[in-house]
């Protein structure tokens, strides 16, 4: 029964079918005043002459069941006829391409009308939801923190001059059509005692592209062009940005990487220069976007940065988009230690100035005492969703279960772009003020995402 999501809505494909049928209709129509129906005639007479044969009386019935049978087979030669057409083109054209034409069409028509979704952060924690993100809308924009200053992001930014690439290509990997082969090429790290070595292909790759390009936004779009990327990845600054932290004790950090390494409580974080203009791009991501997502990730080193940037954080603020926090399920040492979800929501306005949020979604899935041993030496501790000390900042939560069940303790792709689809179309269902829902469609999984998915592999 596969052949019925061909009449799904939003395909395309239906009104170019009935055009065809109207040309068939015609043609018989023509053929038969062409022929001025002689020829149908002297078949129905045909007809008539074995039905008398067969049993001696004239009976209009066996021409009923010729013309069925005319309509039926000619209908099936015609599905048929066209169906090995276009799979026959697309062969030729896409030889290395496999799987339901159907599945393809279906795929990239909804997610080309899907929701406008900007996602503001850095780290592993962005490159994670976005790998979530890429098979709910191809409308997507990563606004990505350009303070890295470590590894060999950070010695390509000092010998080179560019911003840190390493959080951009991790986004770049991830919303990429073929992750898998371009993630092993993208996140390759030259060995041996090379002047490469230590350095990620990828971050040369890029490097690469925004010299020949002439800037590292013009370098990005084209890199997202070979990576077949599903949306965009902007810096939210093309400055050589420094952070600094002010701790609880006055001192000042200066450094993402020193940060976490003084193991102090922070109170505040600051940028030099502190009027760093934002990239056009990302300015426009927060404007058009029906869905402004904050996190997860680092929660000082790449979510507060992008709130730092000249420009941003008042876009943010005058932007009508629904406004959405992810929080981290594992506090991380030197940043967040001893954290709660109440802790990193009240940080964050605490940098904007402005209770700025619609939603928090945190993680109330329980973690077994097997994920947590590799953390305790580290000095991490599961986050607790401190639901309802959010609430009285009039911020609705979102409690559901996020964490991936292999070893490490982190957000599962999938459910955690699950729960923020059914959120994106209840909203666009019911509006905001109906807070029941949130709760049921989130506690019974009545995503769309995951219907699509059941109806891609029926």
């Amino acid at each position: 029964m596969r052949w019925i999501t061909w009449l799904y809505p939003g395909i395309n494909v239906k009104r170019w079918l009935f055009l065809f049928t109207i040309g068939v209709l015609l043609c018989a129509m023509g053929l038969a005043f062409l022929f001025n129906f002689q020829i149908m005639g002297v078949i129905e007479e045909l007809v008539f002459q074995f039905t008398y044969t067969m049993t001696g009386k004239y009976s209009n019935v066996l021409v009923v069941v010729v013309g069925g049978l005319f309509v039926f087979f000619g209908f099936g030669f015609m599905v048929y006829g066209t169906r090995k057409t276009i799979k026959s083109v697309v062969t030729a054209i896409m030889p290395e391409q496999s799987g339901s034409l159907m599945e393809k069409v279906f795929v990239q028509r909804k997610l080309t009308h899907g929701p406008n979704i900007t996602v503001i952060g850095g780290g592993t924690g962005l490159s994670t939801l976005l790998r979530g993100m890429k098979y709910i809308t191809n409308n997507c924009t990563a606004v990505v923190t350009s303070a890295d200053d470590g590894g060999s992001s950070g010695r390509l930014r000092k010998e080179l001059g560019i911003i840190p690439p390493g959080d951009l290509r991790n986004c770049l990997t991830a919303l990429a059509d073929r992750e898998p082969l371009m993630e092993r090429i993208m996140q390759y790290r030259f060995e041996g005692d090379s002047p490469l070595a230590g350095h990620c292909f990828g971050n040369l790759f890029i490097a690469a592209m925004a010299q020949a390009e002439g800037d590292m936004e013009e370098g990005l779009k084209a890199t997202s062009q070979i990576l077949k990327v599903r949306g965009n990845v902007v810096p939210s600054t093309l400055e050589d940005i420094q952070l600094q932290a002010e701790m609880s004790d006055g001192t000042i950090v200066s450094g993402e990487s020193k940060i976490p390494e003084a193991r102090k409580r922070i109170r505040k974080m600051m940028m030099l220069p502190a009027d760093a203009p934002a990239t056009k791009g990302a300015i426009e991501a927060i404007k058009k976007a029906d869905v402004l997502i904050f996190g997860p990730g680092s929660l000082y080193t790449s979510v507060i940065p992008n709130l730092l940037i000249d420009g941003i954080r008042e876009a943010i603020i005058e932007a009508d988009a629904i406004k959405i926090y992810v929080c981290n399920v594992m506090t991380q040492p030197g940043e967040t230690d001893g954290y709660g979800a109440y802790e990193h929501v009240k940080a964050l306005v605490d940098h904007v100035g402005k209770n700025f949020l619609d939603y928090v979604i945190v993680n109330d899935e329980k973690i077994t005492a097997e994920q947590l041993k590799q953390y305790f030496a580290e000095g991490a501790m599961p986050v607790t969703p401190d639901v309802e000390k959010i609430r009285r900042l009039g911020i609705t939560v979102i409690p559901a279960n996020l964490i991936s069940k292999k070893d490490l303790v982190r957000h599962e792709p999938k459910k955690l772009s699950r729960v923020l689809i059914t959120l994106i179309y209840r909203l666009r269902l019911f509006g905001k003020g109906v807070q029941f829902f949130d709760y049921i469609f989130m506690r019974h999984g009545l995503s769309v995402m995951e219907k699509e998915e059941k109806n891609l592999r029926k």
